[in-house]
């Protein structure tokens, strides 16, 4: 399974965004993009440098590599609707996200791992492909030898900490490790600090 392995703290100080949880400080201590001449005085960014950043942003947000982001993308300007949100919600409701949108995982690389390693059901039937859309009515469960893990026997204290709000496309059982698709993410329940229309715009170029 093709991944981006480079450091997450790396990638959210080349973005200006913290990509993982524990990201917050290290930007906070160390602002600018990592290097021998980060500090070093930059031009202003051109419109084309502004929308590639926010592209990268987001994929690297999502855990996606290029080829898939450019699928995606050319999916949701297939779609009726805004092309922008379209991609949002393509990338909400995979399983990988849906699993750190639930407090189940304390970020979307523990999560996608999480499925990867196959600890997850859909709908009854294992699964361990972290890319899996999922659709109002679905159920993902902990498999029932994984529930009984040191992670998930401990999940009361991953959930504690995690950073996840109540969401209306989703609900979470812990007692019973289970998530339920029970709607469409909306714009408003995705990552504020996006600007989908400047990727519309990188991808239109």
């Amino acid at each position: 399974m093709a991944r981006d392995t480079s450091p997450i703290v790396k990638q959210s100080r080349r973005e200006g965004y913290a990509l993982h949880p524990k990201a917050h400080k290290i930007l906070v201590k160390k602002p600018g993009i990592p290097g021998q001449h980060s500090g070093s005085r930059q031009s202003k960014p051109s419109l084309y440098q502004i929308q590639l950043r926010e592209k990268q942003k987001v994929r690297r947000l999502y855990g996606l590599l290029e080829r898939q982001f450019a699928k995606l993308m050319k999916e949701a300007s297939a779609r009726n609707g805004l092309a922008g949100e379209n991609l949002l919600q393509l990338l909400e409701l995979r399983i990988d996200n849906a699993v750190y949108r639930s407090g189940l995982a304390t970020s979307r690389r523990a999560a996608r791992q999480l499925v990867g390693h196959g600890h997850f059901m859909l709908n009854d039937r294992r699964v361990d492909i972290p890319s899996i859309r999922l659709k109002p009515g679905d159920v993902i469960t902990v498999r029932p030898k994984s529930a009984k893990s040191g992670y998930f026997a401990q999940i009361d204290d991953v959930v504690a900490n995690s950073i996840q709000g109540p969401l209306s496309w989703l609900k979470t059982d812990v007692k019973k490790l289970k998530i339920e698709i029970t709607g469409l993410p909306k714009r408003e329940e995705a990552e504020a600090d996006i600007n989908e229309q400047l990727i519309v715009e990188y991808y239109s170029r």
